[in-house]
């Protein structure tokens, strides 16, 4: 599934290449025949995301709600000669017509698990369910950690409930963590509230990387294959990281063996000499 910054980026080339252009919207799948022609020959605004939920602006508030969901895609297409036939099961396509001024441009939405047309209360419904953005301005740390420093969940958990902390996935989750030196299944209410500042503020700059880069690098510089002498990582994710999808493989930092849990169906992945196990002083 996407992770929040990958979000941040569709919508930053959403705007820019369709934000107060009149633009058509179909649907050739006709999945959402009756929302897009609600909106076609209309305004487009712009686009913003917050953590993983997706909504474009058009004219009289009115919101395209998109989720990508675990296999959504949404290709934008800009400068274009001519716009081609739609290939495969399109569920919204946008396009912006040629200009004198410039050339053509498209999207389209493929397999998303949300494409509503919804109006400024039903949008406003959603955000209200969805915990603080790091990748926002207004992201409010203090919001998460009243849910995290008050629950015995693991802090693996409460990172990828979109509810507490919107739009971290499992690539975040691990990295950061290891990166703090806590243990997945450590207990929310165990952390100090500098502990989940130091995280939250980790994210802030990681994430922020992600939107520029369009990848994931977690990796300190002293760290990096260039420093370390080691091969550079080969993974269809991209991005150098330190534990995600490295179980089994030496830890870059103190060469322990990474391990790996499935928690909620999404696997964990940690070192255990740098993210030791938890134990409270009540408990020693």
């Amino acid at each position: 599934m996407p992770e929040g910054h990958t979000l941040h980026r569709l919508a930053g080339a959403l705007t820019s290449t369709f934000g107060g252009a009149v633009v058509h919207a179909g649907s050739p799948q006709g999945r959402f025949a009756a929302g897009s022609a609600q909106v076609d020959g209309t305004l487009l605004v712009d686009a913003e995301s917050w953590g993983k939920q997706l909504f474009i602006r058009f004219d009289g508030d009115r919101f395209v709600h998109v989720h990508l969901g675990l296999y959504g895609t949404f290709e934008v297409s800009g400068d274009v000669e001519e716009v081609p036939a739609p290939i495969g099961q399109v569920r919204l396509r946008l396009v912006r017509p040629a200009r004198a001024e410039r050339r053509a441009a498209y999207a389209d939405l493929r397999g998303a698990t949300t494409c509503a047309l919804v109006t400024a209360e039903e949008r406003a419904a959603v955000l209200a369910r969805i915990g603080p953005d790091p990748l926002r301005a207004d992201g409010d740390p203090d919001r998460a950690w009243a849910r995290i420093g008050r629950s015995s969940a693991p802090i693996g958990t409460l990172l990828m409930d979109q509810s507490v902390l919107a739009g971290v996935g499992n690539v975040y989750r691990a990295e950061v963590l290891f990166r703090h030196r806590i243990h997945p299944l450590r207990p929310g209410r165990t952390l100090r509230v500098s502990q989940w500042r130091a995280i939250w503020d980790d994210l802030v700059v990681l994430m922020g990387e992600g939107v520029m880069t369009g990848r994931i690098d977690t990796v300190r510089p002293e760290h990096l294959p260039e420093a370390m002498g080691r091969p550079p990582r080969v993974d269809d994710h991209g991005g150098e990281v330190y534990v995600y999808r490295r179980d089994q493989r030496a830890c870059h930092v103190c060469g322990a063996v990474v391990r790996t849990q499935v928690l909620g169906g999404r696997n964990l992945f940690w070192c255990p000499r740098c993210q030791p196990v938890f134990r409270s002083r009540a408990a020693r």
